[in-house]
């Protein structure tokens, strides 16, 4: 008889990074926020040592910021990071779309539609999650950049996920999930038809929504 296979054992701090990061990405509490330590370890019922091991998991993950004599906040990008990454994306996506389209006589691959509907029924749900919302959302734009077959373009792409993933958090007050649908819906429709340059625009009318909220 085949010995069972052993499932690995969940700790206590596994458990409340899982619980934590579950509640940032679905934007509660929100981008900058504040992490009291008090109020979290009652909330959850452990010690303030595993709740700050567990900080420093998702600060090491990039969504948690942990500073020296003022505890922990939610990460949040500061304006020029937001530019920087709206720059860094434009010019990766937008490239990744010309050749992808470039490649199939002006047609997305089936993967980048399917991504597309996934992304818009998750947000048409009743009280979606926007944790669903933004990985749903980074996965289509990676499966943009993944139909470029640029195995250069897709390596520079990959490290931009923690970043993009804040980026969406920050979006979630200036655009409702069913603008998220509707705006990505269009976006795979309106790139066959106009060509790569319009992901130019879609990238920038986000971009302009997060900074003209934070200014």
């Amino acid at each position: 008889m085949t010995a069972p296979t052993a499932l690995p054992r969940v700790s206590v701090v596994d458990a409340l990074a899982d619980a934590l990061r579950a509640q940032i990405l679905d934007g509660v509490p929100p981008a900058g926020a504040p992490l009291r330590e008090v109020e979290l370890s009652q909330t959850y019922g452990v010690s303030r040592h595993t709740l700050r091991a567990a900080l420093r998991r998702l600060a090491a993950e990039g969504i948690v910021v942990v500073e020296p004599h003022r505890g922990a906040r939610v990460a949040s990008l500061a304006p020029d990071e937001v530019r920087g990454l709206w720059e860094l994306r434009t010019a990766l996506e937008v490239e990744a779309a010309r050749l992808a389209l470039g490649a199939d006589g002006g047609r997305l691959p089936v993967a980048t539609h399917r991504a597309a509907e996934r992304l818009a029924a998750a947000c048409r749900r009743p009280r979606p999650s926007w944790r669903t919302v933004s990985d749903l959302h980074t996965g289509l734009h990676t499966a943009i950049v993944d139909a470029s077959g640029s195995d250069r373009i897709r390596a520079a792409y990959a490290p931009l996920a923690t970043e993009l993933r804040l980026f969406v958090l920050q979006l979630r007050p200036a655009w409702s999930a069913e603008r998220m649908a509707a705006h990505h819906e269009r976006l795979v429709a309106e790139l066959e038809r106009d060509g790569a340059d319009v992901l130019r625009l879609h990238l920038q009318e986000g971009f302009e929504s997060v900074t003209r909220r934070d200014g």
